[in-house]
C-alpha cells in the first residue's frame, strides 16, 4: 500500500509538518491583522478628530466645518462636535446602518465624558446594546474651548478589511499546501527512487543476480549507499565464486577418490557422501531392506555397524577401525572426531573397499593350497605304485601292468593339471591366440552334445537343447567355444542330482548367445563375486567321486576364452535351486 511505502510515510510527515506549521501561523497572523486593523482604524480616526478640531478651533462658519470635515473624515465614519452642554455639530455619513449618537449619549459614558473634563484623548469600542452593530469610538479635546470632537465608525468596515486579509492568509497557505505536497512528493519520490532500486537489486542478488548495479546519479549519502551496494554486489560475487569453486574443487576431489568417504555431524546424521561410499550404503541398504523398512529408518542414517564406532569415536575422541562384509565385499571404516576447534561437532569416515585385496590373499593361500593337494594325491599315488613295482610286491606280471597304468593315469593328471595352469597363466597374461574361422552353428552345437549324452545317461540327468538360429554360420574359434561350452555342460551334469535337468539354450543373431541351466544344488550368495577364480570351489560340501574332482580351473579359463572374444560371461544362482551361466560371443568378423 502506499501509505505503508517510505514515499507515503515521508510525502505525509513532511505534509503534516506544513499543514501544522501553517496552522499556528494562520492563528497568529488572523490574530496580528485583527489588532493591527483595529489600532490602523483608531489612528486614522484620531488623525480625523485632531483635524477637524483644528478647523472648528479656526473657523466659526458651521458650513464651512461641515464642508471641511466632509472632506476631512473617511465617507463611513461620523463626527460629533460638541461643547460642555450640548451638540454644536454633527456630519453626514454614508453608513446607513450608523446611528446618530448625541452629547447625552457621550457624556454618559465615563471615559468619554472624560475627554470634555479631563482633555485627553480616548479610544474605545462601544457597544450600544439594542443591536449586533459595535461602533469605534474616539474623541478628542477642541483647543482653546470647551468641548470635544467624537468620531465614530462601525466595526463592520474593520470586519470587512480583517475578512479580505483573512481570505488572502487562507489561500496563501492553500497554496503554500499544494507547493507542500508537489514539493513532498516530488521530494520523497527523489529520495526513495534509488532506495527502491536498492531493494530491486537486494532481491536480485537474493537469486544470485550479482552483477546487478545500481546507478549513482547523486554524490550525496544515497549515492555513496548506492556505490557501497555496487561494491558489496562486486565483493559477493567474487567470495560466491571463489567458495562455488573450492566446492566444485572438494567435490571433485571426493568423486575422484577411490576411497569412500562420508561426513556427519554430532547427531550421526550424513552430511557429504561421495560415489564409492554411497555404492556401501546402497549395498547396507538394499542387505537390510526388510529391517529398515520395520524401523522407519531414513537413507541419510549411518548403518548400524558405523553406528557402534560413531558412538566410539564421540564418545572418546579417538580414531577407530572396524571391517564389515556386505554383499560378498569387504569394507575396512576408519572414523576419525572432526573438529571444530576444540569441540567434536562430528566425524569423518573413510572406506576402503578391500573385496579384492582380501581376495588376492585367499586366492594366493587357495592357489598354494589347492596345488600341492591337486599335486599332493597322484604324486603319492606315484610314489606308491612305484615302490611297490620296485619292491616286487606286484607278483604277476598283470599286477605290476595294473600298476603301470595307475601311473601312467596319474602322470597323465599332473600332466594336465600342469598344462592347465601354464594355458591360464598365457591367458591371463594376454598371449592368448585365436584360431577364427567361418563355423556352422548347430553342427557344433550337436558335436557338443553328443558328447555329453553318456555321462548324462550315466547320471540319470535330462539333456534338453533349445536351438534358434538365425544366423548360421559366424567367425570364432570352434575349438576354444567347445572347451567353454564343454567345461560349462560338465559342471551342470556333475553338479546336478539324479533325475535333474540340464537345458542348453543357443541363439544366434549378430552374436552368439549361450545359456546352460541346471537344477542342481546352486551357488551360495557369498561365493558368486569368486566364481571364476582359479582353484575356486563354492560348494566345498559336495561330494563327489574321485573320477568326478575338477582342478578349479575350467570356469576361469572359460572366463578368459569368452573376453579374448570380445564377449561375456555371467552367472546366476540360488541355493538349492539351480544355476545358469549365460555366455555372449559377438561375430569375430566385424573385427577384423
Amino acid at each position: 500500500m502506499f501509505w505503508r511505502s517510505v514515499v507515503g510515510k515521508l510525502w505525509f510527515t513532511i505534509l503534516l509538518l506544513v499543514c501544522f506549521v501553517l496552522f499556528i501561523l494562520t492563528i497568529l497572523l488572523l490574530e496580528f491583522f485583527e489588532n493591527y486593523h483595529v489600532l490602523e482604524a483608531e489612528k486614522e480616526l484620531l488623525q480625523d478628530a485632531a483635524k477637524v478640531a483644528d478647523v472648528v478651533s479656526e473657523y466659526e462658519e458651521e458650513d464651512l466645518i461641515l464642508s471641511m470635515t466632509d472632506l476631512i473624515k473617511d465617507p463611513s465614519s461620523q463626527i460629533v462636535v460638541t461643547d460642555d452642554s450640548e451638540n454644536r455639530l454633527i456630519s453626514e455619513s454614508d453608513g446607513s446602518e450608523l446611528p446618530g449618537l448625541d452629547f447625552n449619549w457621550f457624556m454618559n459614558d465615563p471615559e468619554l465624558a472624560s475627554v470634555i473634563s479631563d482633555r485627553q484623548e480616548v479610544m474605545k469600542v462601544a457597544d450600544l446594546g439594542t443591536s449586533e452593530l459595535g461602533l469605534l469610538v474616539v474623541g478628542t479635546p477642541l483647543k482653546d474651548e470647551e468641548g470635544a470632537v467624537f468620531v465614530y465608525q462601525s466595526l463592520d468596515t474593520i470586519e470587512e478589511t480583517s475578512e479580505q486579509t483573512t481570505k488572502i492568509i487562507f489561500l496563501g497557505a492553500g497554496i503554500a499546501i499544494i507547493l507542500t505536497t508537489i514539493f513532498a512528493f516530488f521530494l520523497s519520490t527523489r529520495i526513495t527512487s534509488p532506495l527502491i532500486k536498492m531493494r530491486k537489486g537486494a532481491l536480485e542478488l537474493t537469486k544470485g543476480e550479482f552483477n546487478t548495479k545500481i546507478p549513482i546519479r547523486t554524490h550525496d549519502e544515497i549515492g555513496e549507499l548506492a556505490m557501497a551496494f555496487n561494491r558489496m554486489g562486486r565483493q559477493l560475487k567474487f567470495h560466491i565464486d571463489a567458495l562455488n569453486h573450492e566446492k566444485e574443487q572438494l567435490s571433485g576431489i571426493l568423486r575422484s577418490m577411490a576411497d569412500g568417504v562420508l561426513t556427519m555431524n554430532r547427531q550421526g546424521d550424513i552430511l557429504v557422501s561421495n560415489p564409492p561410499s554411497d555404492q556401501y550404503l546402497d549395498a547396507w541398504t538394499f542387505e537390510n531392506n526388510e529391517k529398515l523398512k520395520n524401523n522407519g529408518a531414513s537413507r541419510k542414517e549411518l548403518p548400524s555397524p558405523m553406528k557402534e564406532i560413531f558412538d566410539k569415536v564421540i564418545e572418546s575422541e579417538q580414531e577407530q577401525m572396524t571391517e564389515v562384509t556386505v554383499q560378498g565385499r569387504s569394507w575396512v571404516i576408519i572414523m576419525t572426531p572432526l573438529y571444530d576447534q576444540e569441540y567434536v561437532r562430528g566425524a569423518v569416515a573413510v572406506l576402503r573397499d578391500m573385496t579384492d585385496e582380501r581376495r588376492l590373499d585367499k586366492l594366493r593361500k587357495d592357489f598354494i593350497a589347492n596345488v600341492s593337494h591337486e599335486l599332493r594325491t597322484p604324486i603319492s599315488m606315484l610314489q606308491g605304485y612305484s615302490e611297490a613295482i620296485v619292491d616286487d610286491i606286484a607278483e604277476t606280471r598283470e599286477d605290476k601292468n595294473e600298476l603301470a597304468k595307475i601311473i601312467h593315469d596319474e602322470s597323465l593328471r599332473i600332466g594336465r593339471l600342469v598344462n592347465e595352469l601354464l594355458d591360464l597363466a598365457r591367458m591371463e597374461a594376454g598371449h592368448i591366440s585365436l584360431h577364427l574361422e567361418e563355423v556352422e552353428i548347430e553342427p557344433l552345437i550337436e558335436k557338443i552334445l553328443r558328447k555329453f549324452k553318456g555321462l548324462a545317461e550315466e547320471k540319470n540327468v535330462q539333456l534338453t537343447s533349445n536351438i534358434n538360429i538365425d544366423q548360421s554360420a559366424m567367425t570364432i574359434d570352434a575349438d576354444r567355444i567347445e572347451q567353454v561350452l564343454t567345461n560349462l555342460i560338465d559342471n551342470a551334469i556333475r553338479h546336478t542330482s539324479e533325475e535333474g535337468v540340464v537345458s542348453l539354450s543357443v541363439k544366434a543373431s549378430g552374436e552368439l548367445l549361450i545359456e546352460v541351466s541346471d537344477s542342481g544344488y546352486g551357488i551360495p550368495q557369498e561365493d558368486l563375486p569368486f566364481i571364476f577364480e582359479r582353484f575356486y570351489k563354492a560348494d566345498k560340501s559336495r561330494k563327489r567321486e574321485s573320477s568326478q574332482k575338477g582342478t578349479g580351473l575350467g570356469l576361469a579359463i572359460a572366463k578368459n576364452i569368452v573376453e579374448a572374444h570380445k564377449g561375456r560371461i555371467s552367472v546366476h544362482s540360488k541355493l538349492d535351486e539351480g544355476t545358469t551361466f549365460t555366455v555372449a560371443i559377438p561375430d569375430q568378423e566385424r573385427f577384423f
